[in-house]
């Protein structure tokens, strides 16, 4: 018999997820959404079933996914609570809730997992951070969801006192990267690059670092250190961002984001 993985919220994470879980064996994913037509598409492109109600979505479902926006979880619990039960796993990727917040809305009917994604999860190549501390969540249910993760991305199973610093590295992270890629276009639109080929020379700079990063096992600073010659221009470069300590300013910033994050979450 098939696990059946269910997700309530069907949006870009939610349906990111039930895109990287097509094709997996034994596995049925079964879906509802207030937009329905979210649902609908999804069902026509063969990778989720419909559930007409959060009832029977949760009645359904061996493992349940919680895809919804912060503000919505509390009134999607209530409808979906009554059919929980201790066979059932809960997993929830919502931003800031607590695996005590989640134990309570669930009233301790089931296990509870508390996920971090980050959006890169929507090409396939995501992180997900994993709580997986729950004393009802048994080691078959807990190398079940690891294993799953495996298919979508880097997983990193961590403690949970740690998921807000995971937060500001890596769930806020794909944001500091975009912003340093637009910096480096204005630059090259500055130094007179039409906007569109400036972006494609970022967009391959980027693209080209990170594989070498990735391949060569070398620390990243080896790698800076073998593009910077002597007196040349990329000392002059780099001389010039820790003048402006632009280092300390981008730690300082993680470091606000894991703070906001404890706020979220107080």
């Amino acid at each position: 018999m098939a696990t059946v993985i269910g997700f309530c919220g069907a949006g870009n994470m939610g349906g990111a997820i039930i895109g990287g879980l097509s094709g997996t064996p034994d596995v049925s994913v079964l879906a509802y959404d207030v937009d329905s037509a979210k649902v609908a598409d999804l069902a026509g492109k063969n990778l989720a079933k419909a559930a007409a109600t959060p009832a029977e979505l949760a009645a359904k479902s061996d493992y349940l996914f919680l895809c919804v926006k912060p503000q919505y979880l509390e009134s999607a619990m209530t409808a979906l609570a009554g059919q929980l039960r201790p066979e059932t796993v809960v997993l929830s990727i919502v931003a800031g809730v607590t695996m005590a917040k989640l134990r309570a809305m669930t009233g301790g009917a089931c296990p509870v997992v508390r996920v971090m994604p980050n959006t890169p999860a929507l090409v396939g190549a995501g992180q997900f951070a994993l709580c997986l501390d729950d004393p009802a969540l048994d080691a078959g249910r807990k190398a079940f969801v690891r294993a799953l993760f495996a298919k979508l991305g880097r997983t990193y199973v961590l403690e949970e006192k740690l998921f807000d610093a995971f937060t500001g590295l890596a769930g806020s992270g794909p944001a500091y990267v975009l912003y340093f890629m637009e910096a480096l276009i204005e630059s090259g639109v500055y130094l007179g690059f039409p906007r569109a080929l400036a972006a494609d020379i970022v967009a391959g700079l980027m693209d080209g670092t990170v594989k070498l990063a990735a391949e060569s096992g070398q620390h990243p600073s080896v790698l800076r250190e073998m593009v910077t010659s002597p007196a040349g221009t990329t000392i002059e470069a780099l001389m010039h961002l820790d003048r402006m300590a632009v280092r300390a300013a981008i730690i300082d910033a993680v470091a606000a984001s894991r703070d906001r994050s404890e706020a979220l979450g107080a």
